[in-house]
């Protein structure tokens, strides 16, 4: 796709197979017109944007094709046009001199990409060379192009016009899912900047309704859940705005309600005062807040950062300060039993934070680093400062653990960094020839936690094996019987008491807990995930991990190695503070809830995201209402700061607005967690039908109060525009390992799923539960090249296995697994260019690295898989498993599984989900 030189905005360049340009304009209603009719190229072609994507409504791909079932291959071949990479001739001469090669751009079969080839083109299609079958154009509706003008704000509509879809009408559109959150209209001059970044980005800070309703009794009508979703600290992508930071530590707040100054204040009494956006309360102005302390001259009041920034950091004062802000502090905690060490977990491990010594925050050259090996006993070394060589104290006592010595334990990384890189680097081959079974993980928590209590700090625990010696000890009590019955629930709760004390002892200490679990067999991630869970920290799972496949070596060590290079707060506070009228009522993430709003975070990892449900409390008066988040923390490098983020809505009295102004993206993220807490203090079951039911509720009251149907049956399904995502991300909810109704799911996978699904952001979390599905062998010419914005990719598909061809390469991908999935037809061409195989015969299913070869195809499915595993934030690495149709049923189902619009199992498809909650909503039984 090339786009020629000023051409209008709209315009865009086609090549079709001889090279001949065709220039189209994108119109309001979708319509494509051509430059030159009678240039118009064969085949039906849908409008697409300057990025090469089809726009929001078009259909994903062509009416379903012809399956050909094995044998059939010279289908592919077809009449007088062979359809290339299928032709028994390629790379011979064909007629006119022209030689079957990769290279070769228009005998590729894609118009304009250089050696694009088409795995595809049966007969039927009416495409001849291997056309890419372009989509054809999708005649708008009245009901669209009245849409589309009431958006561009040509409709004369009132601020938030609801508009009502039936779900039943048609497929949900994946694409929707990255449309902008519904718009936050707030009344003229509610704020005193005209910076446009005076609300909350929703990666930082979203609500589930982005208009509230002024009483209680409204909401609760509506029966949309007010909520906060929080990612204080999320990372960074090239092209982010960085967070702006005060630095001349003149801080404005409230005397009354310690609301910190925001772009949401009015200044009054000649700008001497300013009145609080939350309590009205007046306070001074601080003398120093109009002065340039860096320029020592009076300074620009309105430039402030804090007055036109949603999100900003203060550097805070010492009265923000109880003790000097600590040191960054690692206590790496690394079992060292025979399963450890045979699995390749000790060296990887060791390797990993030998390698990753320059990339810990220690800008100021005081961080701290201790190592302590356990198995039966605990292994203390000594890394005296100066020294290249350390020594290995033993320590069997585990019922009352002590420091063997006070000294040289727990040390600073620049002054004994030779004796650090000497330790790791023999440490595996010091237990090489352990024969030991069973942990002491509960008695190695304790000793890391004497040894950083006196200025907190975090204990990263590696662990191979169930904690079997000292406090903490586990059994194995997983029971298969159980599995899929009401009494799994109970599999899923802490088996010990030990993990929560001891977790809320390390809050107080400001000491933070990450669990890196390696197993074959069970470990009872339910019981270890609380010390992450109440510390602020997280737990990562590697089942059956064996360091000698490559692919789980690399996982591990480049989720570790990130997780150690992050940027990390520790010590850190949080608080909410909102207007009158409004409280926080309840708080779901990891942390410990210390008094009624203040939540206790050792640490503050990258990324992790906390839910916070809000209570009307009194009647809103205000025409707008100010959510304020403020983070106290001690930065890597030493500083104590305060990051506040602020996001400011209207209030409403039309429930048609509260509607059309939910975010269904932070509605899921909700139900996610409290779904998850449901599940530990009830059935499992309990917690799939409370999503449902909460869905039901909310679509009820919206036919009742919003369609002409009312109270009756309808034979419509009825939900605003804005929301017409929310079933499918609820069913995919029901049909996520965490929580789906299955006897096949292992604990400890159903355990990790659920941290998952509650400390991911909604980056992350949404394609967690609704995976994306790409089509690889039919992909527009553009996709895996790279773009504007980096690498383009294909189109997403529908989740159903409706869209599987058997001679089609498919990607899959949640965020934590990537599946390739191969059909049993696949040209031979196809398996060579992407695998470097012969044929389908020759190919294994199953993890794997893919490799990248010397074709244009390989190279843009490598950059695809690239891009899916960059573009997500967080630490996490997906495997690769290739997946062919007739292989491994089980590594198939747990493909399909990721199809969530098919029925499984117990659980309905997404048109029988859809037929439930419609007869639930017209009252009726199913």
């Amino acid at each position: 796709m090339e786009t020629p030189p000023n051409l209008p905005v709209g315009w865009v360049a086609q090549w079709d197979s001889v090279q001949q340009r065709h220039l189209f304009i994108e119109t309001a209603t979708g319509r494509s017109q051509w430059e030159n009719p009678a240039q118009f190229p064969a085949g039906p072609i849908a409008p697409i944007d300057t990025q090469g994507q089809v726009p929001h409504g078009q259909p994903h791909q062509s009416s379903k094709r012809r399956q050909y079932a094995t044998g059939q291959t010279q289908a592919y071949y077809g009449s007088a046009e062979p359809a290339p990479y299928a032709d028994p001739s390629y790379g011979q001469p064909q007629p006119g001199g022209q030689l079957f090669t990769p290279g070769l751009a228009a005998e590729a079969g894609f118009a304009g990409q250089q050696g694009a080839p088409a795995y595809f083109a049966p007969p039927d299609t009416g495409y001849a060379n291997g056309q890419y079958p372009q989509q054809p154009v999708q005649q708008p509706n009245m009901n669209q192009v009245t849409n589309q003008f009431a958006q561009m704000g040509l409709g004369g509509q009132k601020p938030y016009a609801l508009q009502t879809v039936n779900l039943l009408a048609g497929q949900p559109d994946p694409r929707d899912l990255h449309r902008p959150t519904p718009e936050i209209r707030l009344p003229p001059n509610a704020s005193i900047s005209q910076s446009p970044y005076v609300n909350a980005d929703p990666s930082y800070k979203r609500s589930t309704i982005n208009a509230v309703p002024t009483t209680s009794s409204m909401l609760n009508k509506s029966k949309v859940p007010f909520a906060l979703i929080l990612t204080p600290y999320r990372s960074l992508k090239e092209g982010d705005e960085p967070v702006p930071v005060v630095t001349d530590t003149v801080i404005a707040r409230c005397r009354r309600c310690r609301t910190y100054i925001n772009p949401y204040v009015q200044f009054i009494d000649g700008g001497n005062r300013w009145k609080c956006c939350m309590c009205s309360m007046s306070n001074e102005v601080p003398q120093l807040f109009d002065w340039d302390q860096a320029r020592n001259a009076p300074g620009d009041r309105w430039s402030r950062p804090e007055l036109n920034h949603s999100v900003v950091e203060f550097v805070a004062p010492t009265e923000y300060m109880v003790r000097p802000p600590q040191p960054p502090v690692y206590c790496f905690l690394i079992d060292v039993s025979h399963a450890a060490v045979q699995s390749g977990m000790v060296a990887t491990a060791t390797r990993t934070i030998l390698e990753s010594l320059d990339r810990i925050p220690n800008e100021d050259n005081r961080t701290k680093i201790a190592i302590i090996g356990f198995d039966v006993s605990l292994y203390f070394f000594t890394l005296a400062p100066g020294s290249t060589e350390s020594s290995m104290l033993v320590v069997s006592d585990l019922d009352d653990v002590f420091l063997p010595k006070p000294t040289d334990l727990l040390v600073n990384l620049t002054e004994s960094r030779s004796a650090i890189e000497g330790l790791l680097g023999r440490l595996s081959d010091m237990f090489q020839d352990s024969h030991t079974v069973g942990s002491a993980m509960g008695p190695a928590l304790q000793a890391g936690f004497k040894l950083i209590q006196s200025m907190g700090g975090k204990l990263v625990a590696l662990s191979s094996s169930l904690p079997t010696l000292g406090a903490g000890t586990l059994k194995n009590r997983e029971d298969i019987k159980l599995l899929g019955t009401p009494k799994e629930s109970t599999l899923l709760q802490p088996a010990s008491s030990f993990y929560k004390t001891f977790a809320i002892e390390c809050s107080r200490a400001q000491v933070s807990v990450d669990m890196f679990l390696f197993s074959s067999s069970y470990t009872d991630i339910a019981s270890l995930s609380c010390l992450p869970h109440y510390t602020s920290g997280q737990t990562y799972f590697y089942p059956a991990f064996n360091a000698s496949r490559t692919e789980d070596a690399l996982k591990f060590a480049h989720e570790f190695s990130t997780v150690l290079a992050s940027p990390i707060c520790f010590e850190a506070v949080m608080r909410v503070r909102a207007s009158k009228g409004l409280r926080m009522s309840e708080f779901h993430g990891n942390f410990f809830v210390r008094s009624t709003d203040l939540l206790a975070m050792p640490s503050v990892p990258i990324d992790q995201s906390y839910a916070i449900e809000v209570q009307i409390e009194e009647t809103l008066t205000a025409p707008f209402v100010v959510l304020q988040t403020a983070v106290l923390h001690t930065t890597a490098f030493g500083e104590r700061r305060i990051r506040v983020c602020n996001l400011a809505l209207p209030t409403t009295t039309n429930m048609s607005e509260v509607y059309s102004s939910v975010d269904e993206i932070a509605l899921a993220t909700l139900f996610a967690n409290k779904a998850v807490e449901r599940t530990i203090s009830h059935k499992l079951e309990d917690a799939r039908d409370a999503i449902t039911n909460k869905l039901i509720e909310i679509m009820t009251n919206y036919k009742n109060t919003m369609t002409a149907a009312g109270s009756g049956a309808s034979a419509q399904l009825a939900i605003s525009e804005n929301m017409k995502m929310l079933p499918i991300l609820c069913l995919g909810l029901l049909k996520n390992v965490g929580l789906r109704q299955s006897a096949q799911i292992p604990v400890d996978l159903r355990a990790y799923a659920q941290t998952l699904l509650t400390t991911m952001p909604s980056q992350l979390l949404i394609p967690y539960i609704h995976p994306t599905f790409y089509s690889l062998h039919s992909m527009p010419p553009e996709a895996g090249t790279v773009g504007e914005h980096g690498i383009i990719l294909p189109p997403p598909l529908p989740l159903s296995s409706e869209r599987l061809e058997r001679h089609g390469l498919y990607l899959i991908e949640d965020g934590q697994t990537i599946f390739l999935w191969i059909g049993r037809d696949a040209v031979p061409q196809l398996v060579m260019d992407v695998f470097n195989l012969p044929s389908y015969t020759e190919l294994r299913g199953g993890k794997m690295t893919l490799p990248l070869l010397d074709n244009p195809f390989s190279q843009r499915v490598n950059a695809i898989i690239a891009k899916t595993r960059e573009m997500r934030r967080g630490p996490y690495w997906p495997h690769l498993y290739v997946v062919k149709e007739d292989a491994d049923p089980a590594l198939r189902l747990w493909a399909l599984s990721s199809l969530i619009m098919d029925r499984a199992e117990q659980l309905p498809s997404y048109q029988q989900y859809l037929g439930q909650i419609k007869d639930k909503v017209n009252g009726t039984t199913y």
